[in-house]
């Protein structure tokens, strides 16, 4: 097995070549500095230098090393909170906005993809969640109900129709949503990076941000070998914020969750599992996730770290669940692992930060970064250019809020999971 639990696994092997970036070095007087370079930050330095503003990228690592590049590749639309609740959460005018901004977020993505020509494996045949048991079904029916009255292109699947999607009986129904699709992220990550460099923007790599101070009326960003002075900073750090923001970094329980890929399957297993491309996951609470790629591999998933006790415990559980899903595969061999963070927040929502003045950002994603990354991006860029306020986003602005006991709460995730998984085994 190629062994990737430090990076991006196989998306990483089959993404095309990143585009050429270096690290900075000397002093940059720009418009607008962005700190990260995945979903959020690439797609906010597109739309800006597009505007011809003058714009800068920094990430610590490279182009789409966080969670953007370590994904399952489900381009979905919404968060998982109910339609109906997230009214309820943020309030009516901010609820409807970000229900309306987020159910066509998919679309922005194949938009981006195909107007640019990125290379990542799009598929628009739409997304299934499949339901365990009586409880599931019951889940899926109530959100398909409440997206159904605002007239999303959803549709809740029979047991025997999910099975004919699916390929496997496991499941008491599946929902299926015509909006959404998949992705090969770090690909979309990568060709982002490419059109936003096209457009006019600097993208610096392996250059950490590590301190912004003041300067003047602009702000003063420091790295290891250079300097960046900008009128505006966004923060688009997300899970993997480092040195800047740890305010940020406190409001998230950091959830892991791994992949591993199989070689790729014959035509005759292709056309039995998944055989129309949506990509799948379940309704259980330590969910499982599977798809194929472009090559027919598959791809499974489930929360959990590929380190210590869980690197064995998750994989002898990711091949027993396989077996047991898709018996015509008998004993799978995977060639690929990888697992990433997810950064959890209390109510399961996004949040819309202003961090200082002339700088803000958004985080927050709770597993599903590539769709609301994108458009958050966007609208981070519209803000900047004041063609949108504070008070049209569809968020409001909060301060991060630290969550109590985050240490005790992201090691119970982790054991949980093992512990979850280690029991599944042997029933």
């Amino acid at each position: 097995m190629q062994d990737s639990t430090d990076g991006q696994g196989l998306w990483a092997e089959t993404a095309s070549p990143a585009p050429s970036t270096a690290g900075l070095a000397g002093l940059r007087t720009v418009d607008v500095a962005v700190v990260g370079g995945g979903f959020t930050g690439l797609s906010a330095a597109l739309h800006l230098a597009q505007a011809g503003v003058e714009t800068v990228v920094l990430d610590g690592a490279e182009i789409g090393h966080g969670g953007s590049g370590r994904n399952v590749g489900l381009v979905n639309a919404g968060m998982w909170v109910l339609p109906d609740e997230l009214p309820r959460a943020l309030g009516a005018i901010h609820g409807e906005r970000l229900l309306r901004l987020l159910g066509d977020a998919p679309r922005a993505v194949f938009e981006l993809i195909e107007r640019h020509g990125i290379d990542c494996e799009a598929e628009r045949a739409g997304t299934l969640h499949c339901a365990v048991g009586k409880a599931g079904l019951r889940e899926l029916e109530i959100r398909a109900e409440q997206w159904a009255k605002r007239g999303a292109p959803v549709h809740l699947l029979s047991a025997d129709e999910a099975t004919r999607k699916t390929g496997t009986s496991a499941y008491t129904g599946a929902l299926l949503d015509l909006r959404a699709g998949t992705i090969q992220p770090l690909a979309y990550a990568r060709g982002l990076a490419g059109a936003a460099i096209s457009a006019g923007a600097q993208i610096f790599t392996h250059t950490p941000a590590l301190s912004l101070e003041r300067d003047g009326p602009r702000w003063r960003i420091a790295t290891p070998s250079g300097t960046v002075i900008a009128n505006w900073v966004i923060a688009a750090t997300n899970a993997y914020t480092a040195n800047l923001w740890p305010e940020i970094r406190s409001e998230f329980v950091l959830l892991p969750y791994f992949n591993f890929a199989t070689d790729p399957l014959d035509e005759a297993t292709r056309e039995k599992i998944l055989p129309e491309r949506q990509g799948a996951w379940d309704t259980e609470k330590v969910l499982t996730s599977f798809r194929l790629d472009r090559q027919g591999r598959l791809i499974f998933g489930s929360v959990g770290a590929l380190r210590g006790t869980g690197r064995a415990v998750h994989e002898a559980w990711a091949r027993r669940t396989v077996k047991k899903l898709f018996p015509m595969l008998g004993e799978v061999a995977f060639r690929h692992s990888w697992y990433g963070m997810i950064g959890m927040t209390d109510n399961s929502l996004p949040k819309f930060h202003r961090l200082a003045e002339n700088v803000v950002g958004f985080s927050g994603y709770n597993g599903r970064g590539i769709a609301p990354g994108t458009v958050f991006g966007r609208l981070l860029a519209q803000h900047v250019l004041g063609e949108i306020s504070e008070e049209d986003l569809p968020l409001p602005v909060t301060p991060p809020k630290p969550v109590a006991l985050r240490g005790l709460r992201q090691a119970g995730i982790e054991w949980g999971a093992q512990a979850v998984h280690l029991l599944r085994i042997f029933i």
